[in-house]
């Protein structure tokens, strides 16, 4: 099945989206328990940690814990936004930089200023854009950006995006109540489909259609901690409880660039694997054996797949013992724990 599809549908009762590229299951995306990223609370301060910068916080869906806190006494009511998902037994990760995001356009209300994405580049769409922005901001104080979706979307579209977070994000702030409560909660998948996978593509909305597009046998595959690369090369995915450790393999190749072949496939799968496992947090890559000159030819290579890759990850580097390790956003639940 060539081309890009787009399914809605539920998993075990739970709202679930899958963007299939090419008949692969390329991104996957399934509603959880635990608050959504980008809910917003009216919290209450509640003690700091010393030594930490940081204070824990309490809303209505638990213990949450704000880092880089200044100025904030116990008992303080505060505006917060859940930034991705805690790890088990600890508290909801928030912050104050709080984003009205849409799939147009971002409200960003502490920091001003109109940008519009670096990858439109051509200066009469730019244009266009900035004039359709002002227009519906009307006079608004607050921050925005135009994400890539708008270059060449309906102005009225792009407009009526921007208005509706405008305002959302002014009756968040406008607030006035003086107890814990969620004032906006985060889009679900069905949402995020539409926010973020903005590509052409086919969307699938009738029932079942996970099972008739094949998304519940690629979930079964998910379940194996191997995934094959080209070359019949493979590299295993294993989270453990403090870390996510990946594995590469050459396979049968006994050539002499067995290894950095087969590092060079991992740089490339890597991002869809972690992806599809909603695995973030630290990642240490054990890579096959390569050439120390062939070290900086695999992090360019890496670097190039993680960036077209929408969940933020930092590249950190090296360790003394030959591994690679990575830090990403733990911005979904792992898909084994959904599904359990």
């Amino acid at each position: 099945m060539k081309g890009r599809s787009i399914i809605l549908d539920h998993l075990a009762e739970r709202e679930a989206a899958a963007l299939l590229v090419d008949g692969q299951l390329e991104d996957l995306l399934i509603d959880a328990d635990a608050p959504r990223p980008g809910t917003i609370y009216r919290a209450i301060a509640d003690r700091p940690v010393k030594g930490q910068g940081g204070m824990f916080l309490k809303t209505p869906d638990g213990a949450a814990f704000l880092r880089q806190v200044k100025g904030l006494a116990p008992g303080q009511m505060i505006l917060v936004q859940v930034s991705g998902y805690a790890e088990p037994g600890k508290a909801l990760p928030v912050t104050q930089k709080l984003l009205f995001k849409s799939r147009y356009a971002i409200v960003t209300p502490g920091a001003p200023g109109l940008n519009i994405s670096r990858s439109i580049k051509d200066e009469a769409e730019r244009d266009r854009l900035l004039e359709i922005a002002h227009d519906a901001l009307n006079g608004i104080a607050t921050g925005l950006i135009l994400r890539s979706s708008c270059a060449g979307a309906d102005a009225d579209d792009i407009a009526e995006d921007i208005a509706n977070m405008a305002d959302l994000a002014a009756r968040v702030l406008e607030d006035t109540g003086q107890e814990m409560e969620m004032l906006a909660e985060g889009d679900g998948p069905h949402v995020l489909a539409w926010r973020d996978w903005v590509a052409p593509a086919d969307v699938v909305t009738d029932p079942g259609g996970f099972e008739t597009h094949g998304v519940l046998d690629a979930l079964e595959e998910l379940k194996d901690a191997q995934v094959a690369l080209t070359g019949g090369a493979s590299l295993f995915v294993e989270p453990t409880r403090a870390l996510v450790a990946v594995d590469v393999n050459t396979g049968a190749d006994a050539s002499l660039a067995a290894g950095i072949k087969a590092n060079m496939a991992c740089a490339k799968a890597l991002p869809r694997a972690l992806r599809l496992r909603g695995l973030g947090g630290q990642i240490v890559l054990d890579l096959a054996p390569m050439a120390k000159k062939d070290r900086r030819t695999f992090e360019t290579a890496l670097r190039q797949s993680f960036r077209s890759d929408d969940i933020d990850t930092a590249l950190v580097g090296w360790t003394p013992l030959g591994h690679y390790e990575l830090q990403r956003k733990r911005a979904r639940l792992p898909t084994s724990e959904v599904l359990v």
